[in-house]
């Protein structure tokens, strides 16, 4: 092998290390983090408008990004948000823009391979939501009717896959975020809208009428919902991880699920009233980031 082609390689392994990551030096730099943030992921991230997010998630990345900021012996952290969408969240993590995601995304295995999660923080049940005179009970009833979901979620493949929907052939509508999808089912332009069941009772409780809807059919699956961030990045792995651990332990994890999920809420200050499932209390009693795929083998 002559020396250029040794200098290639050496070059492209420089940039394979490169690429590794290490958000808390980048933090540590530019003294600022970026929080991904959503704007009508229910109660675990929205916006109430003039550039403020709040949320179950939310308020756990700030808890965690102000012990980051300890651990950096950083006297200040400018804590920037920028609000993602399904569709965009994982590439603005993987290219840096932003540092530490805090929405509402399931940590499945193929999104394994291009992020990382931390400790499960959320269990979701997948559900749907209809017209509560519309006479859907079940997903049987779906058959030339017309669901909505969200772009770049994967709530309809769930639906899809479910064993009592083989064969029950239905027409997919998309919404731009989940706010936008709801409007889809409000409007009439679907019959049924297919979603987690945290940012569906959230929408419900916020609509004109929540007594016109209703959650109904079976749970079509069990998604840990992870706060995501760059992956090959232990050290930022352990320190998200670290201070997660440390609000579970503390209750803190317990009190602000019981915050944002159960009591009223702004801006409406209606109550989503989703009581503590059973898979989260087991995920928060043993900490981790096992991926949807292990939660479905149960």
């Amino acid at each position: 092998m002559n020396k250029k082609s040794l200098l290639v390689l050496a070059l492209a392994a420089a940039a394979i290390g490169a690429a590794q990551a290490d958000t808390l030096k980048k933090i540590k730099d530019s003294g600022t983090a970026t929080m991904g943030v959503r704007e009508s992921s229910g109660a675990l991230s929205y916006t109430l408008g003039d550039g403020k997010y709040v949320g179950y998630h939310v308020e756990i990345c700030q808890k965690v990004l102000a012990d980051v900021q300890k651990q950096l012996g950083l006297a200040k952290l400018d804590v920037k948000y920028q609000p993602v969408t399904s569709q965009n969240r994982i590439p603005l993590v993987q290219n840096g823009t932003v540092d530490i995601e805090c929405g509402s995304t399931t940590n499945n295995a193929t999104r394994q391979k291009d992020v990382s999660f931390a400790v499960t923080t959320f269990v979701e049940e997948v559900r749907m939501v209809v017209k509560a005179n519309s006479g859907i009970t079940a997903v049987n009833q779906l058959a030339g009717r017309t669901v909505a979901t969200t772009t770049g979620t994967t709530s309809v493949q769930t639906l899809r896959k479910h064993e009592r929907a083989t064969g029950v052939d239905f027409k997919e509508v998309f919404g731009k975020d989940h706010a936008d999808s709801f409007l889809l089912l409000e409007s009439g332009r679907a019959d049924a809208f297919v979603m987690d069941g945290s940012l569906l009772a959230g929408l419900v409780s916020r609509s004109k009428n929540p007594a016109d809807y209703k959650i109904v059919g079976d749970v079509f699956s069990v998604e840990p919902i992870g706060i995501m961030f760059r992956k090959d990045d232990p050290a930022f792995k352990k320190a998200v991880d670290d201070s997660i651990k440390a609000m579970i332990k503390s209750g803190d994890v317990a009190k602000l699920y019981d915050k944002w999920l159960l009591q009223p809420i702004p801006p409406s200050n209606t109550k989503v009233g989703l009581p503590m499932s059973d898979n989260l209390k087991a995920a928060l009693a043993n900490p981790n980031d096992k991926p949807a795929e292990d939660y479905a083998k149960k």
